[in-house]
């Protein structure tokens, strides 16, 4: 710990110092090489916050320098007096604080703006305690600290417990929110259909008791005994109970909606007049978007006691039609023909089950046609779909004479005497 700066100058062995910073430039190489070691042994597995994009980007290289630096200290002090060591591990320690705090933050919340002044308030903060661990004044604020207490219960808590508390909290969340969005990322890959809804299930159950077991480590961290939480739970419980009865019963039909599976993300529903595809169910709320980009957010409790409408529950495959007219007297085998060509000709359109075209009514104005065909639902733009039916069966018409009726009418007009005067 380096008190006093000019007299550990003044004390500097050169031949020392210079040893001791080859040992740490071979540490460096060691922590660049392991980590090297493991971005080759692991290419097919998804290590952002471990590895991060580039070789000292991750936790791993702060982490494994740390381990290195502090063991080649023990090492060389046994036998040597130590100059640099006291210097380097702080600010390794501190190195990989912050990287593991980033990282975490990162993959958690992606898109979140307040992650990164958090970030910044994070680099500030432990580099300052760098800063007042190696000038020997944070054991002095620490210990003055310590002296402004009071009584909580029958304990004691400090300024000083409060801090060393909500940094080991920090810690534990972090670890905790690291660890849940790994096995998500896990659960979640390469899954679809129902498949991906229980996945999600199991993600979100797993997350929750991540979470809720280190919010009760935090606490206990801190220095609150969890035992008197007893009294906190039962007033919880009458607030859920009544207050909050509304937002339990979202998440309690979250998981159920999950676990039943009878509403699946990628499911193409029609609830409340608002249909759309699920793209995401959460704890709370479910969320709905309609081809037009429109997006809708459903509580659980909605989907679990009102009438939905699920188009693909049994399968993907959903039927389409697109009506047309045809002026009487035309071929009738023709037209027929053409429709069902003009589905076919398109590659989104499934072969199994087969298009077909129905004469559906004699018109006003001249014979309606419906064409039906048959889309996966999972993999078609259905807009784009029709409006390139649409632009064929107005082509094929055309090279093939055929008329789309204008609207008509026939207007009888009365005889009307004429009055001479």
């Amino acid at each position: 710990m380096m008190n006093d700066p000019a007299q550990w100058w003044a004390q500097l062995n050169p031949h020392e110092a210079t040893l001791e910073a080859m040992l740490f430039g071979a540490c460096v190489a060691l922590a660049l090489l392991l980590v090297w070691a493991v971005r080759r042994a692991t290419t097919e597995w998804e290590l952002s916050v471990l590895l991060g994009h580039k070789l000292v980007d991750g936790v791993l290289f702060p982490s494994a320098l740390l381990g290195l630096v502090f063991a080649a200290r023990a090492v060389w002090g046994s036998s040597h007096p130590v100059w640099f060591f006291n210097f380097l591990v702080p600010v390794c320690l501190s190195l990989a604080a912050i990287r593991l705090g980033v990282k975490v933050l990162q993959v958690t919340f992606k898109q979140a703006h307040w992650v990164r002044p958090v970030e910044r308030s994070l680099s500030w903060i432990a580099w300052g305690a760098v800063v007042l661990w190696l000038t020997g004044l944070l054991p002095l604020i620490m210990d003055e600290l310590d002296q402004i207490h009071w009584k909580v219960g029958t304990g004691q808590l400090s300024v000083r417990t409060l801090i060393e508390g909500g940094l080991t909290a920090s810690v534990v969340l972090l670890l905790t929110l690291w660890v849940s969005a790994a096995i998500e990322a896990r659960l979640l890959q390469s899954a679809t259909g129902s498949e991906l809804s229980l996945r999600k299930a199991v993600s979100n159950a797993v997350t929750s008791l991540l979470v809720f077991v280190g919010l009760m480590l935090s606490l206990s961290a801190v220095g609150i005994d969890l035992t008197a939480l007893s009294v906190l739970g039962g007033a919880v419980g009458v607030g859920i109970g009544f207050g909050l009865q509304k937002l339990a019963s979202n998440y309690v039909s979250g998981f159920v909606i999950l676990a039943e599976r009878s509403m699946r993300i990628g499911d193409s529903v029609k609830v409340d007049g608002f249909e759309g595809r699920i793209t995401d169910i959460k704890a709370r709320y479910t969320l709905i978007r309609a081809p037009n980009g429109r997006e809708s957010i459903v509580p659980n409790e909605l989907l679990i006691n009102s009438r939905v409408e699920n188009l693909s529950l049994a399968d993907s495959c959903l039927l389409q039609s697109t009506s047309v007219s045809a002026a009487y007297g035309s071929d009738v085998d023709l037209v027929m023909r053409l429709l069902l060509e003009a589905c076919q000709q398109q590659e989104r359109v499934l072969e199994d089950p087969a298009a077909f075209v129905t004469l559906s009514n004699f018109g006003a104005d001249g014979l309606d046609f419906v064409a039906h065909y048959w889309v996966d639902e999972l993999k078609t733009n259905l807009l784009t779909l029709k409006s390139d039916i649409h632009l064929q069966i107005l082509n094929s018409f055309k090279e093939n004479g055929l008329e789309i009726p204008y609207p008509q009418r026939v207007v009888h007009m009365a005889a009307t005497s004429q009055f001479q005067g």
